[in-house]
């Protein structure tokens, strides 16, 4: 349904949706900070990129697998806030402990922790926000909240590498002062429960009960999100082939991750208005466009290497904020944090696959790696359009 077109300036619905974007704000400039580094961080503890590539993608696939069950444990008790308490507080407490690793094998458990505690919350988080974004429209609200959420991107970057440079490469002093944005978040948290103890009551009207299945077109779309998925190459292992190609030096690297976070953090304004006029079929340009990022990130010189970063960017604001606000609609209520946590379990599973394969081959075969990237993410294309098909015959 279109978002309603009465004021919405001063609702409880969008003042949620800011609330819990600038908790995320903080949550991201404290961990995204602390990932700009974790790939030279555990090269320079002794990994190499396999296990740098399978420290990422352990850590992505149960982090996303676990959402499958915190989604549907939100679902089923209602209890959706201490699950989402849970996860920050899980999350938040790990990112600092880097800064006492001394050994690869020690962060490698810190940084899949660190994973996991995303994965417990962002399910139940999501299905709260997802209330206030019937009022205010599905894009708009998933998109401000992930504007916010990667501008916290882009400065947590920028701090670590203002420490980097001013402790000369001292990475743990770069992991103790995330500390600080990860207190602050916490302390959010708690003001945020306070406030908003049962965002459900943010939607006018009862509840309506929703379908036992899960419609066709989300499984399409879960197929399409996969493939996306797995040609999306993570950050730590694209600031790994940095290092060891020797394009981008370790104080610019977290910079350039700043850059795809602001480019992230802009589009998600603007694709959230977007996506609530056009509706799903604007994912077909923007997963064209976003797919050369691989060529230009894994084989061209530091300023290709920057473009390319920013389409990673603009391919992370879609899959961040338009991925959530396509689901919303699709399904009930009352089976959203399950739906979400499904759906991101198949999507992690696909890019931890996809990590491996891109881990394997960023060794062996650039253009390989290249083309895999590329051919995955345009595989998407037609299952996008089949379900614009579908959605579109609806009634």
């Amino acid at each position: 349904m279109p978002p309603s077109r009465q004021p919405v300036i001063a609702s409880p619905a969008l003042k949620f949706v800011i609330m819990v974007g600038i908790m995320s704000f903080f949550a991201d400039f404290t961990y995204e900070g602390s990932r700009s580094i974790t790939g030279p961080y555990l090269g320079l503890l002794g990994a190499g990129a396999f296990t740098i590539s399978v420290v990422s993608g352990t850590g992505e696939f149960i982090g996303y697998n676990i959402r499958l069950a915190s989604g549907r444990g939100a679902d089923r008790t209602g209890r959706y806030w201490p699950v989402t308490i849970g996860g920050y507080i899980l999350q938040m407490s790990v990112v600092p402990l880097l800064a006492l690793a001394g050994t690869w094998q020690v962060a490698a458990v810190l940084i899949v922790a660190e994973r996991i505690g995303k994965g417990i919350r962002n399910p139940p988080r999501d299905a709260m926000l997802s209330h206030a974004a019937k009022e205010i429209g599905y894009g708009r609200a998933f998109g401000l909240h992930e504007a916010l959420d990667q501008f916290g991107a882009l400065f947590g970057p920028l701090l670590v590498a203002l420490v980097l440079t001013v402790s000369h490469h001292d990475y743990k002093a770069a992991f103790a002062t995330l500390a600080v944005p990860a207190a602050i978040m916490l302390s959010l948290l708690a003001v945020a429960r306070l406030l908003y103890p049962r965002p459900r009551d943010l939607v006018a009207g009862p509840a309506v009960p929703g379908a036992v299945r899960l419609p066709r077109a989300f499984w399409i779309y879960l197929a399409a999100a996969a493939l996306a998925g797995a040609g999306f190459a993570d950050f730590p292992l694209i600031a790994y082939h940095f290092q060891r190609a020797g394009t981008v030096s370790a104080d610019l690297t977290p910079v350039v991750y700043a850059v795809a976070m602001a480019v992230s953090g802009t589009g998600s304004l603007i694709l959230g208005r977007i996506f609530d006029r056009a509706g799903i079929g604007a994912l077909v340009p923007l997963t064209i466009v976003s797919a050369g990022y691989a060529p230009l990130v894994f084989l061209g010189g530091f300023w290709a290497i920057l473009a390319g970063s920013a389409l990673w960017g603009l391919g992370m604001g879609v899959q961040e904020s338009l991925i959530p606000a396509a689901v919303a609609p699709m399904v009930s209520a009352d089976r959203r944090a399950y739906a979400f946590g499904l759906f991101t379990a198949a999507y992690g599973t696909a890019w931890v696959l996809g990590s491996i394969v891109i881990g394997v081959l960023i060794d062996v075969c650039p253009g390989g790696l290249v083309a895999f990237c590329v051919v995955a993410e345009l595989a998407a294309i037609p299952l996008l359009l089949a379900v614009r098909s579908r959605l579109k015959a609806a009634p």
